[in-house]
């Protein structure tokens, strides 16, 4: 990871953003795909706009409070929004956390993006904001979140319902 910011950070493909709002355009693009919000929020489906709209104005309060959150990933030969992710508090398994968040658009599924975005989260988490531990959960069904999980280093806490749902929880440690 080549990067002299945290809000801008290369990764072997793609250039890593701080999300902000002029990046609604993507965000409805990737969020309202019906493929990515049924692993997203199964129990409402597709968001509304202004669902996304809250949701992204929110992910940029996380920046301004936090001094971290998610990026937007773009290809860097082409510029292209392939995903979006990064750090994020959360309350997950009765606790407040440090999330490790990702989603890809689904042409570029199986691509290795998901990987790209979360070894860059756990460099950053490490690295510059020198965290001990970070959390990554999905639903037990989402094989592919789960290896990328398993091949970024999590491993597998326990079984929690979260948002009314069954999910699973890794967790990863500073120094594995």
């Amino acid at each position: 990871m080549s990067s002299t910011t945290i809000e801008r950070v290369e990764t072997p493909r793609t250039v890593l953003v701080r999300m902000r709002m002029d990046d609604l355009p993507d965000m409805l693009r990737l969020l309202q795909d019906p493929r990515v919000a049924e692993s997203l929020w199964p129990e409402i489906g597709v968001p509304t706009e202004q669902d996304v709209i809250n949701g992204t104005a929110a992910k940029e309060r996380h920046w301004e409070r936090f001094g971290f959150g998610l990026w937007v990933q773009r290809d860097k030969e082409t510029g292209e929004m392939v995903g979006r992710g990064g750090l994020q508090w959360t309350y997950v398994g009765g606790r407040e956390e440090v999330e490790v968040a990702w989603a890809v658009v689904p042409e570029r599924w199986g691509q290795g993006f998901g990987r790209e975005l979360a070894e860059a989260s756990i460099e950053t988490a490490f690295g510059p904001l020198h965290l001990d531990e970070i959390v990554a959960f999905t639903l037990p069904r989402n094989r592919a979140s789960r290896r990328v999980m398993e091949k970024t280093g999590f491993r597998y806490e326990k079984d929690i319902v979260h948002a009314n749902l069954p999910h699973v929880l890794y967790r990863r440690r500073r120094g594995r």
